[in-house]
């Protein structure tokens, strides 16, 4: 079994090119005269480690598969046994396990906001001219579907938007992605987060300063950490991705782990069908990501920082890169930030197609270079994070909150949104609305305000229902567009804002397909770690297809029942905990008929 032990297979020379440049970002090993040599030695293989990801990404570059011999050779390389990295290797959806049959490997998004503008159809249209296509789970390009996603051999991935047969097949031949950020409220005047995107020149660092880039590091620098984390916690600063835990209390218990090593990590892994507010930003504003985890690198005391990228994501992993190379060169990040004293780096790692790695801790297992299970909790990762050090995550939309609130001060900030919920939120509308694409409102905005800005329904339809939150959030009914979106006012009325997702549909929509293909989602991304949510997952699905076929059985809705109570009460992490809400909120507005 060649996953147990290294075969024979040999690795092309362009693979063992591709591996040999990722391992040289390692560096020579170093020995000390007085360390212990087992303890060094391990160290330095956990080192090597983290590599693997990158090395296998590699691969697929190199080969458009993770072959058997390129495998064992990466294996040799970096001392990881055979079958835990095939056991990596498998995880992903964007590694491939076969040889090619061409040079170009065709992701469709298929999922529910790209469903609604035929994405099957672009699929069917595709294969039917020759092209290797893939079903893929949500690309993040929801305002702008369908999305492809094309792998190519030694070339960079393109990312298509509103894609048809022509485009896609009018892109293969192109050096990179079409870069464009479709910003609805370009230009508008009081927006904290998304008020330079569409003025300011992505790709240049000279660009961001002149709109006022990196003025808020300077304000951090002289306030000092401690100062900084004050105004944090002030400021009432909640995280965006969902969980919504206060930053400040985070930043504090990481500031006070002394005499080891710190880490501060963005969570820029946003997979869950309709959210992409993060992409709009890394594309549009990329230094002021990188500005704002220097600020919380410099005030915790930590000196590595990550940005955990989905992989899906060519455009944004271009511009980020290039802002740290200029940030690099600038003396904004390194070894004496702006002339600070202050160490900080900061290291670009991708994903590699699976929203599980969402979760924090299985996040921290694929930087370490194994499978993205998430881990039991406590210990929590403000003391055990990122490689067992102590570490701050937070998601792009939390980190740029920090750049306002250090220019501001954290009581004025505080003055904006509502007393529980201060400050503005990003939302992505998607769906049947007249102008799809990433908003920023003050919390408080209701959701029929939130609709009516992005120019109200398409076609003047009637709302049927809206999807708030993602996936792991819940369908609402017209009945509720006057809902205040903030956290208490959510939470009150039973539903969560989730990651900002609001997705509308109308009569014309499938919405039994709808929610089936949510269901099919939670069953793809479960990692399989725990009982719960792997059977759980499956089982709800089944539900489902029998319901769409007309074929339920009478004891369906007790069923389902039974599996909602246990994924939500044993799962290990939030993705079987919200499996089923999506789910439960359909039944309850009548969206699905159970048939007896």
């Amino acid at each position: 079994m060649p996953d147990l032990r290294f075969s024979t297979e040999t690795p092309t020379d362009a693979e063992k090119q591709a591996v040999d440049e990722v391992v040289a970002l390692m560096g020579p090993a170093t020995l000390h005269l007085d360390e212990r040599y087992v303890v060094g030695g391990r160290q330095r293989a956990d080192q090597h480690r983290t590599l693997l990801l990158p090395a296998l990404h590699a691969l697929q570059n190199a080969a458009g598969w993770v072959s058997p011999g390129g495998l064992d050779y990466v294996c040799r390389m970096l001392e990881v046994p055979p079958a835990e990295a095939y056991g990596v290797a498998t995880f992903y959806h964007l590694l491939g396990q076969e040889s090619p049959e061409d040079n170009d490997l065709i992701h469709v998004c298929d999922d529910v906001a790209c469903r609604l503008f035929g994405a099957t159809e672009l699929m069917d249209d595709l294969a039917a001219g020759g092209h290797q296509v893939k079903a893929s789970p949500c690309l993040g390009q929801c305002e702008r579907g369908p999305a492809v996603l094309v792998q190519r051999i030694g070339q960079q991935d393109l990312s298509v938007v509103a894609a048809t047969k022509q485009n896609v097949e009018a892109a293969l031949g192109a050096q990179e992605s079409a870069a464009s950020v479709i910003l609805p409220q370009q230009g508008q005047e009081g927006l904290p987060l998304l008020g330079r995107i569409g003025l300011v020149d992505p790709q240049s660092l000279e660009s961001y300063r002149e709109h006022g880039g990196y003025r808020a590091l300077t304000t951090a620098l002289e306030l000092g950490g401690d100062r900084v984390i004050e105004e944090i916690t002030t400021a009432g600063l909640s995280g965006r991705g969902g969980a919504a835990f206060p930053t400040g209390i985070k930043w504090r218990a990481v500031a006070d782990q002394q005499g080891r090593p710190r880490h501060v990590v963005c969570n820029a892994d946003e997979s869950e069908p309709g959210t992409f507010k993060d992409r709009t930003v890394m594309e549009g504003d990329p230094f002021a990501l990188l500005e704002a985890m220097t600020i919380a690198g410099v005030s915790m005391g930590a000196e590595q920082g990550w940005i955990y990228l989905r992989g899906e994501y060519p455009v944004a992993a271009q511009r980020l890169q290039g802002a740290i190379n200029q940030a690099n060169t600038a003396g904004l990040l390194g070894d004496d930030v702006a002339g600070s004293g202050h160490k900080f780096t900061v290291t670009l790692r991708l994903g590699a197609g699976a929203y599980i790695c969402g979760e924090e801790t299985a996040l921290f297992n694929s930087i370490e270079g194994f499978r993205g299970e998430p881990r039991n909790k406590p210990p929590f990762p403000t003391t055990h994070g990122l490689f067992g050090e102590p570490t701050a995550i937070n998601n792009v939309e939390t980190l740029l909150n920090v750049l306002p609130i250090v220019r501001l001060g954290g009581a004025d900030y505080a003055a904006s949104g509502t007393q529980g919920s201060p400050g503005t939120r990003l939302f992505c509308l998607s769906g049947r609305v007249a102008n799809p694409g990433t908003y920023e409102h003050e919390f408080g905005v209701t959701l029929r305000q939130v609709i009516e800005a992005a120019g109200g329904v398409a076609d003047e339809a009637s709302i049927r229902a809206v999807l708030l939150g993602g996936a792991a959030g819940s369908f609402v009914g017209p009945e509720q567009l006057d809902l205040p979106l903030t956290l208490e006012d959510t939470r009150a009325a039973g539903v969560s804002l989730g990651s900002g997702v609001v997705m509308v549909f109308t009569a014309q929509d499938d919405l039994v397909d709808t929610v089936r293909r949510i269901a099919q989602f939670f069953r793809d991304e479960s990692c399989g770690q725990c009982v719960p949510c792997r059977v759980g997952t499956v089982r709800q699905e089944e539900v489902l297809v029998r319901l769409g076929k007309g074929k339920a059985l009478p004891t369906d809705e007790a069923l389902f029942g039974d599996l909602e109570m246990v994924m939500k009460d044993a799962s290990i992490c939030g993705l079987g905990q919200a499996a089923a809400s999506a789910v439960r909120s359909a039944m309850a507005l009548g969206l699905l008929e159970v048939t007896q």
